[in-house]
């Protein structure tokens, strides 16, 4: 049975809608908890698949969370050998960092909420294509450079570089396709501090997250099944 560990920051930042698409696959898969368990033994352990998810903490920001620096070491491992790695939000930034691509504050500011991504001509060529004109969601403050011998695959007004994959086996996303419906209700309890911070209606954020992730719901699995697939899983 292949197998699936997933890097979680914080518990309600989790697989989402890519957990049934695994177990339908028949890849198990289980969390390391960042803070939490050692996130070195993934070098040992080198599972079919690694996926960083998101978290409100910066990828550079080691002086304050030091795993973060062992995070980065794993993902370039596995990007030098082809193993396969899937980094959302955070997750996205630890891997360009990984690939030397820098990482910073978004001058523009945060971007919080939903938008459509722009696909580039590569974008249009893959998975990300299940996407096109609907809007997806955006939860972040850094923006990345786009790593040397990587594609660009899609990017907002906001935030130039949305998506990259290096090769067939990793994907870089900002944005969020793994979200449910139900599940962003935690997202707006957890994230309260940030949102009241960006003087966010929570209301209409609510809103907005009811009306559009039911479409966002079946395109996503569409895109991450389309990735899997190429990644050989």
């Amino acid at each position: 049975m292949k197998n699936c560990v997933a890097i979680r920051h914080v518990a309600f930042e989790d697989l989402g809608v890519l957990a049934p698409i695994l177990a339908a696959r028949g890849i198990a898969s289980r969390y390391v908890e960042a803070g939490r368990d050692d996130v070195r033994g993934l070098i040992a352990e080198d599972p079919d698949l690694l996926v960083v998810l998101g978290g409100p903490i910066g990828a550079g920001d080691d002086a304050l969370y030091s795993f973060l620096a062992d995070e980065a070491a794993i993902i370039a491992k596995r990007l030098e050998a082809g193993r396969a790695v899937l980094g959302i939000c955070l997750g996205a930034q630890l891997m360009a960092r990984a690939l030397g691509a820098g990482v910073g504050a978004n001058p523009a500011g945060k971007e919080i909420g939903w938008s459509a991504l722009s696909l580039t001509p590569a974008g249009e060529r893959s998975p990300l294509a299940s996407l096109t004109g609907i809007p997806v969601l955006h939860w972040h403050g850094d923006i990345i450079e786009l790593p040397k011998g990587a594609e660009l695959l899609a990017s907002t007004p906001m935030t130039p570089v949305q998506a990259f994959s290096w090769g067939d086996a990793a994907l870089a996303l900002q944005f969020h396709p793994e979200v449910t419906a139900d599940g962003l209700e935690s997202w707006l309890i957890g994230h309260t501090a940030e949102l009241a911070a960006q003087a966010i209606d929570v209301a209409a954020l609510r809103g907005e997250n009811r009306r559009r992730a039911p479409a966002l719901d079946p395109a996503g699995r569409i895109m991450l099944s389309g990735w899997l697939d190429r990644a050989g899983l």
